[in-house]
């Protein structure tokens, strides 16, 4: 049986080793934030209208539109994109919408800051709507802080009870 020392030694270097991996997780990181954006058709509208939105990002992103049809558009004159501080005042919603889209014609809406890159894409056509997201990371210090530290904690959690028990 273990003594009330070693427990609580062992306790007090499993918080130690917690901490660290948390410090490593926003040193990776630093402080940010990002979301998946939802593209939606704008029924409220006069024209073709599509609406791209994320709940939260941080830093400041740019957005860009593109489209399967017109390849190598520039959409920044037919779009408008605005940040909007979140209740916390730390992220901002992120709205962007596009004009005059056109049916049978394929949309993405690119989020990006220099931790992620998220995309919304959706197709419209006379019958349907068809949505997809995906969402990639772009800092490798941070994917390997992050995956670094559930390595570390998955190695160490099945020793705490023989290391509490010695």
């Amino acid at each position: 049986m273990a003594s009330l020392g070693q427990i609580l030694f062992w306790s007090i270097i499993s918080i130690i080793i917690i901490l660290a991996g948390a410090i490593a997780l926003i040193i990776g990181f630093g402080i940010s934030a990002f979301s998946m954006p939802q593209v939606n058709v704008d029924y409220n509208a006069s024209s073709e209208t599509l609406r791209c939105e994320a709940p939260r990002w941080f830093p400041q992103p740019t957005v860009v539109w593109a489209s399967q049809v017109d390849q190598g558009a520039n959409f920044s004159e037919v779009s408008n994109t605005s940040f909007e501080l979140n209740s916390e005042n730390v992220t901002m919603k992120v709205v962007s919408v596009l004009y005059n889209a056109t049916i049978n014609n394929t949309y993405s809406c690119m989020i990006e800051n220099d931790i992620a890159k998220a995309t919304g894409d959706i197709k419209v056509t006379e019958s349907e709507i068809k949505r997809r997201s995906h969402l990639q990371l772009l800092n490798s210090k941070a994917s390997l802080c992050v995956s670094s530290f559930f390595a570390i904690s998955w190695a160490l959690l099945p020793l705490a009870p023989y290391l509490m028990l010695k």
